[in-house]
C-alpha cells in the first residue's frame, strides 16, 4: 500500500450564484447537484487517480447517500475495507455556493465523519502499518486525527496533515506531522502570527518548525505556495488557468504532493507536480469529478 487517508466522506450539495451572498442577503442559486466530496475522500480518490494505490479509513452514515459515496470511493479503485457504516447516523454533508469567478463558500455538516474514533483506527491498525504515507485533515474529530499521527509515527511512517478546517492544534499534533499544509489563514490560526506578508509566513513557519513539525508547504492561492523547512525556504508560482470551480484543489494538490513523495521525486518536482495537478483540479465543476487523472496531467499543458 502506497497511501493511507483517514479523513472525512461527504455528500456536495452544489448550487451556483451569480455572487456569494453578503449577510442578511437571499440571492437565486442555479441547479443543484449532488456531488461526492469530503476532504479524506477527495484526497483518497485524487491520489488513486494519480495512480497511487489508496486505502481510505472514515466513516458513512447509514443513509441513500452513503451507497453513492462508497460506489464512487470503489470505482475509483479506492480501498474501503476500512469504511465504517454509522447506524442511526446521517452521511456527511458539504453545502456549497460556487460564484461565477470559481470562488465558494462551503458549510460542512460532519454527520457520521464526527464518530471516527480511536476504537476505528485500532481495527484498521494493519492498514496503517503497510503503508508508506498516511495523511490526514479536521474534518474528522482533533483527538482521531492526534491518535493516528501517533500511530502512524510509532510505526515510522510519513505523515501529511492539511489543517482544514482551520483550527489551533496542540503540539502532540505538531510535532507527529512531517509535512503539514496551510493556506495563509490557517497558518495564521496555528501560529498566531499575522500573515501580511512574505517574511510573516516564514517566520509563522519558524515558530511551527520549533514545535516539531518537519516540513511546511503553504498554499497562497494564485500566488503559488512556499516551502519552508530548516534550512530554508523557496517559493513556487502558481499556473495560469481560467478557474471554473476551486473547490477540491487543496485536496488534489495534497494527494499529488503525497504520491509524488511516494514515487521518490525531489521536493522541486513534488512541488511542481501537485501545483499542476492542482490547476487542473479547478478547471473542473465539482469535487472528485474534477479531479485529474494521471495520464491527464502528463498529457496537457496548462
Amino acid at each position: 500500500m502506497d497511501i493511507v487517508v483517514v479523513g472525512s466522506i461527504n455528500m456536495d450539495l452544489v448550487t451556483n450564484v451569480k455572487q456569494i451572498p453578503k449577510k442578511g442577503e437571499t440571492c437565486l442559486g442555479y441547479g443543484l447537484n449532488r456531488i461526492p466530496g469530503g476532504k479524506g475522500a477527495n484526497q483518497a480518490v485524487a491520489a488513486a487517480r494519480l495512480g497511487a494505490r489508496v486505502e481510505m479509513i472514515g466513516r458513512l452514515g447509514d443513509d441513500a447517500m452513503a451507497d453513492d459515496l462508497l460506489k464512487s470511493l470503489k470505482i475509483n479503485q479506492v480501498g474501503v475495507k476500512n469504511v465504517i457504516r454509522t447506524e442511526e447516523e446521517t452521511s456527511g454533508t458539504a453545502l456549497i455556493m460556487v460564484e461565477e469567478t470559481g470562488d465558494n463558500v462551503i458549510v460542512v455538516i460532519p454527520g457520521s465523519n464526527g464518530k471516527l474514533d480511536e476504537e476505528d483506527i485500532d481495527q484498521a491498525i494493519d492498514t496503517i502499518r503497510s503503508t508508506k504515507i498516511v495523511v490526514t485533515q479536521l474534518e474528522i474529530p482533533i483527538q482521531t486525527v492526534k491518535y493516528v499521527l501517533e500511530k502512524a509515527k510509532a510505526f515510522n511512517k510519513y505523515t501529511i496533515l492539511n489543517p482544514a478546517p482551520a483550527a489551533y492544534l496542540e503540539d502532540d499534533i505538531i510535532m507527529n506531522t512531517d509535512l503539514l499544509t496551510p493556506n495563509e489563514t490557517e497558518l495564521e490560526i496555528l501560529s498566531g502570527i499575522t500573515i501580511e506578508s512574505e517574511a510573516d509566513i516564514i517566520r509563522a513557519a519558524k515558530k511551527l518548525l520549533k514545535r516539531g513539525v518537519k516540513q511546511l508547504i503553504v498554499t497562497l492561492g494564485d500566488k503559488g505556495c512556499m516551502y519552508i523547512d530548516e534550512k530554508g525556504h523557496k517559493s513556487y508560482s502558481a499556473l495560469s488557468v481560467k478557474a471554473v470551480d476551486t473547490t477540491a484543489a487543496g485536496d488534489s494538490f495534497t494527494a499529488a504532493l503525497a504520491v509524488a513523495l511516494c514515487e521518490g521525486k525531489s521536493m522541486d518536482e513534488v512541488i511542481t507536480f501537485a501545483t499542476k495537478v492542482g490547476a487542473l483540479t479547478v478547471t473542473k465543476f465539482g469535487a472528485q469529478q474534477s479531479l485529474p487523472y494521471r495520464l491527464e496531467v502528463t498529457q496537457r499543458e496548462v
